[in-house]
């Protein structure tokens, strides 16, 4: 069952909480359970009899005034003649309250959840409409007028519109239309109109907590024909009576659409559902289960992913966990990508993965949950350590070779000349094991990559290396890094080290001096042309990180042309910021003068900044 407490109680929508609560609130049921709980599942917690107890002591305190039936409409058809009586006896309130309760909550363990929700109303001995037209029958002009143009019109005429149609003020529009609104309610309160009450009970638990606005007109055949006297579909003036509905996004959700939202975006706090599992929990908050499926859709923060529903924020980080979360095992950053499906580079993704714990990564192009355990991808170099250490200190060159490729996705070629280069020593032939330290000592350059030109320090204190990109690039030519920036990646004249890529690997020798091999691939990737530029770096995990920036813009200030070659295009407030950014990005201390900027550019060699900065000293 669907239905809340408020969904077969009408005063409980209008009355204020302050007063529902002292009279209903029950330690075994959640807070403001007569609207988030099934009725069915009230009763079972605390017995019918419990439910029915507060409701008599609510009618006795809060509704005195009312007829029973207007209480709880549902009385209209089980006992007529005491629908029409006040509450005057908590007994006897009691009694008629938990004999519907007890019917309603059997009929529905008896047909299960196929089941109407609420009773179909027995046929009325005419059709609803006409009595719905006997209302208006009577109206003159204006007061039909404002019933079809304002009150029950798709696209409501204002005050001031009605007024000048019949030459009054819209203070009197204004007095007729709540005199309308009276008639319609004193007339709805007759016993003529107890069949629409019971009508309206039914479709109450026929749309539930949350249904797409169209349901409503394809309810039932007559909600779609028009009223005689007003000339509107009949299914807008029911809608006026479906109080506590609000029209939201095509929803018509009950209790507060927002409310309702929240509710269904705490069921998935903890992760994945399967989508049969995620049907049936929405269906505890009185949502249908024919349409839980397009309203868990409509949900913001929440998405349907491949048979599951997951938690779906703003970060791309917690996408690309939930992706994972439902793959469960590893993805490469192309396959979380496309399951994203949204505007995500997948540079971006690539470093989102690299730098945030949550994530593993697995095997040369492949991440996990750090949830899941497993041993991380550490580079080529690392692992062969790993190796060595897990064989005592002294390994196999062919074993260390056997057990990495058949773990990972890396070459024989590229672990032998790891395993070949600098940081390991032969011990016999075709053994291996870690050089001692002062023959692993890094090369030291002349110049380290802080006095590197073109290369640049990021807020994280790894150093970028700009690549202007020229049409040797675009051909897929290599080119020459600077020893400096070679070096602070942890090469030595006669290394190697290999690069990974989602278009393939990227190879940087050393012999002469450090060249870099073909980044076509990564440049393609990006579109750039002539004239734009690449910052790249090395991840510890031996990835090569790259961020592209387009040529600047023509007519660029030369402050902003200079702040440009270091990767930053937001805007500064003045010279003094701009300096102080780039003495920053070029490894001088916070508070550097204008002068130890200019001294520092001038001995890397950047005289494409100084150009900007300082012209005639260049």
């Amino acid at each position: 069952m669907n239905l809340s407490l408020s969904d077969i109680v009408p005063p409980l929508r209008w009355t204020a909480p302050g007063q529902v609560e002292p009279i209903a609130s029950d330690t075994r049921l959640p807070d403001a359970w007569w609207q988030a709980l099934p009725v069915d599942r009230a009763c079972l917690i605390v017995g019918t009899a419990q439910v029915a107890a507060r409701l008599a002591d609510l009618a006795m305190a809060c509704w005195g005034h009312l007829p029973l039936g207007d209480i709880l409409p549902l009385l209209r058809m089980t006992d007529p003649d005491k629908s029409l009586r006040t509450p005057e006896s908590r007994e006897a309130v009691l009694t008629l309250f938990t004999g519907v309760l007890s019917r309603l909550v059997a009929s529905e363990a008896q047909a299960g959840r196929e089941a109407p929700l609420v009773p179909a109303p027995a046929k009325p001995d005419r059709p609803i409409p006409e009595l719905i037209d006997e209302i208006f029958a009577a109206l003159d002009d204006r007061q039909r007028a404002i019933a079809k143009d304002r009150v029950y019109a798709e696209r409501r005429v204002t005050l001031d519109e009605l007024a000048q149609r019949f030459s009054v003020t819209r203070e009197r529009i204004r007095q007729i239309e709540r005199d309308l609104r009276d008639h319609v309610q004193s007339r709805l309160a007759t016993p003529e109109a107890t069949p629409l009450a019971a009508h309206l009970a039914w479709l109450r638990g026929r749309l539930g907590t949350a249904v797409p606005a169209d349901d409503l007109a394809a309810a039932v055949p007559w909600h779609r024909t028009e009223l005689v006297t007003l000339g509107v579909p009949t299914w807008r003036f029911v809608r006026t009576l479906l109080t506590g509905y609000d029209q939201v996004d095509g929803w018509l959700v009950a209790g507060g659409a927002d409310e309702l939202k929240e509710k269904t975006r705490q069921l998935f706090t903890d992760g994945p559902v399967k989508l049969p599992e995620a049907v049936t929990m929405v269906a505890q908050l009185g949502v249908r289960e024919d349409v839980s499926e397009r309203w868990l859709g409509s949900v913001p923060n929440l998405r349907i992913l491949e048979g599951h529903v997951v938690p779906w924020p703003r970060s791309v980080n917690e996408k690309a966990e939930a992706v994972l979360a439902v793959a469960e095992g590893p993805l490469s950053p192309e396959e979380i990508q496309t399951r994203i499906g949204e505007d995500y580079s997948l540079v971006g993704i690539r470093n989102q993965l690299t730098a945030d714990e949550r994530f593993l990564r697995v095997d040369r192009n492949r991440y996990g949950l750090s949830r899941w355990g497993g041993e991380e991808y550490i580079g080529i170099r690392e692992m062969i350590v790993r190796e060595i250490e897990r064989a005592g200190g002294e390994a196999s060159v062919n074993s260390v070779v056997a057990n990495l490729t058949t773990r990972y996705e890396v070459s024989e070629s590229s672990v032998r000349a790891y395993a070949g280069g600098p940081g390991f020593e032969r011990t016999q032939r075709g053994w291996i094991r870690v050089a001692a330290p002062e023959q692993a000592e890094p090369y030291q350059p002349r110049r380290d990559v802080s006095m590197t030109r073109r290369s640049f320090r990021s807020r994280d204190g790894r150093w970028w290396h700009r690549v202007d990109v020229n049409a040797e690039h675009l051909r897929g030519s290599g080119s020459p890094l600077p020893t400096g920036f070679a070096a602070h990646l942890g090469m030595a004249p006669g290394g190697q080290l290999t690069t990974s890529t989602r278009s393939g690997d990227v190879v940087i020798s050393w012999h002469n001096q450090p060249t870099m091999g073909s980044i076509r691939p990564v440049l393609a990737d990006y579109n750039a042309s002539e004239g734009d530029s690449i910052f790249m770096t090395v991840s510890d995990g031996g990835e090569l990180l790259t961020r592209y920036l387009p040529q600047a813009a023509q007519g660029l200030p030369p402050i902003n042309m200079a702040l440009h070659l270091i990767g930053y295009t937001a805007p500064v407030a003045s010279e003094a910021e701009a300096l102080r950014l780039i003495g920053a990005r070029i490894g001088l201390p916070d508070g550097a003068s204008r002068e130890e900027v200019l001294t520092r550019l001038r001995e890397r060699g950047d005289r494409d900044i100084l150009a900007f900065l300082d012209p005639e000293t260049v």
